[in-house]
C-alpha cells in the first residue's frame, strides 16, 4: 500500500499467531473476510463481531482501490479503479458517480461500468445503497485524506486483531534488552543472499560482530539464513571461519540441517553433515530433517541424510 502512495498504517512487530508446537493444524476460520456476493447485513456480522463500526467497514472496503479481481482466482473479474495501482480515494467516486449496471456474462452476479472496464462486487454497491453506509462512502468521496487517515487507523486495527498486547497500535514500544547491532543484522541478511564476499568485508571492519546473533522473535542464525537459501559456501565459511553452532535451534526448534531438507539443497546438507551436523534432533512437532526431507518430497535430500 505504501509503494502504491497509501498512508503509512501503524505495525508493531512481536505478533504471535499460534502455539509453534500446534502450528501444523492451525488455520483461520472461514469467515474472516465477508462473501462477496451478499447483502449489508452480512458485512454487518462478520465486521461487528470484530469490533468494528459501519465507518469502519466502509473504510476498510476502500481497500477496493488497489487491485482486480480475477475470475481464475475468485470468479469475479476486474479492476475497481481506473488506477488499480495507485491509492486514492476513486473506489469511493466511482461508486457514486457511475451508472452500475449487472454484468451479462456467465460468471457471478457482478455490476458495471457502460465502459464494460470496472466492475463493482454485490458488497460494494451494498455501500451506496444501505442507508447507514452511504454518509461515509460520500465523506471519503470528497475528502481523499480523510479517508487515509481513517482507513490507516482501521487497517492497523485489522490487522493487529487477536494479536498480544504490545503489538496493538497504541501501545508503548517493548524495551529491548539486548539491542541488536545493524551489523549483525547486515551480516544475517547477507547470509541469506549468499553475499560471501559483503560478508567478509563486514567481518575484516567490525570488532563486534556477533556471528552467531539471533533474529529476537524467530531465534534464527546466519547459519539458519545460509542452510534455508542453500548457500553452501557460505554454510562453509561460518563454520570454518567462526565456529558456529551447526546444531542451533531456532524458535520452531529447526537447525539448519532442517532447513536444507526442506527445500533439498543438497550441497548445503553434505556441509552440514561434514561439519558434525546431528541428524537426530527433532523440531517442535517432531520431525527430523530426514522426516522433514520426506514430508516435502526431496527424495535426493532424504538420500544424502
Amino acid at each position: 500500500m505504501k509503494h502504491c502512495g497509501g498512508p503509512d498504517v501503524p505495525f508493531k512487530y512481536g505478533r504471535s499467531d499460534a502455539d509453534p508446537a500446534n502450528a501444523p493444524g492451525c488455520c483461520p476460520a472461514n469467515g474472516r473476510l465477508p462473501a462477496p456476493f451478499k447483502d449489508a447485513a452480512h458485512l454487518r456480522e462478520v465486521f461487528h463481531r470484530m469490533g468494528f463500526s459501519d465507518r469502519d467497514i466502509v473504510v476498510l472496503s476502500g481497500a477496493h482501490t488497489l487491485g482486480s479481481c480475477h475470475e481464475s482466482r475468485s470468479g469475479f473479474e476486474g479492476p475497481w479503479t481506473t488506477q488499480p495501482l495507485k491509492f486514492d480515494n476513486e473506489y469511493f467516486k466511482n461508486i457514486l458517480e457511475i451508472d452500475w449496471k449487472v454484468r451479462e456474462w456467465d460468471g457471478p452476479k457482478q455490476y458495471t461500468d457502460p465502459s464494460g472496464k470496472l466492475m463493482m462486487l454485490p458488497t460494494d454497491m451494498e455501500l451506496k445503497t444501505d442507508p447507514g453506509f452511504l454518509p461515509y462512502v460520500k465523506e471519503y468521496a470528497a475528502d481523499e485524506e480523510l479517508f487515509r487517515k481513517d482507513f490507516a487507523a482501521a487497517f492497523g486495527k485489522l490487522i493487529a486483531l487477536g494479536c498480544p498486547a504490545h503489538v496493538q497500535p497504541d501501545s508503548p514500544p517493548l524495551e529491548d534488552a539486548n539491542p541488536e547491532s545493524v551489523a549483525d543484522k547486515s551480516f544475517r541478511d547477507l547470509a541469506m543472499h549468499g553475499s560471501l564476499v559483503k560478508m567478509k568485508q563486514i567481518a575484516e571492519t567490525t570488532d563486534n560482530l556477533n556471528v552467531s546473533s539471533k533474529e529476537a522473535n524467530s531465534l534464527r542464525t546466519p547459519l539458519h539464513k545460509a542452510a534455508y537459501f542453500g548457500h553452501a559456501e557460505v554454510i562453509q565459511y561460518l563454520i570454518s571461519e567462526f565456529k558456529v553452532d551447526v546444531n542451533c535451534q531456532d524458535v520452531e526448534g529447526e537447525t539448519p540441517l532442517h532447513d536444507a531438507a526442506r527445500f533439498g539443497h543438497v550441497n548445503s546438507l553434505k556441509v552440514l553433515l561434514e561439519s558434525g551436523a546431528d541428524k537426530t534432533i527433532k523440531n517442535n512437532i517432531g520431525q527430523t530433517a530426514s522426516e522433514v526431507a520426506v514430508f516435502f518430497d526431496q527424495k535426493t535430500a532424504f538420500e544424502v541424510l
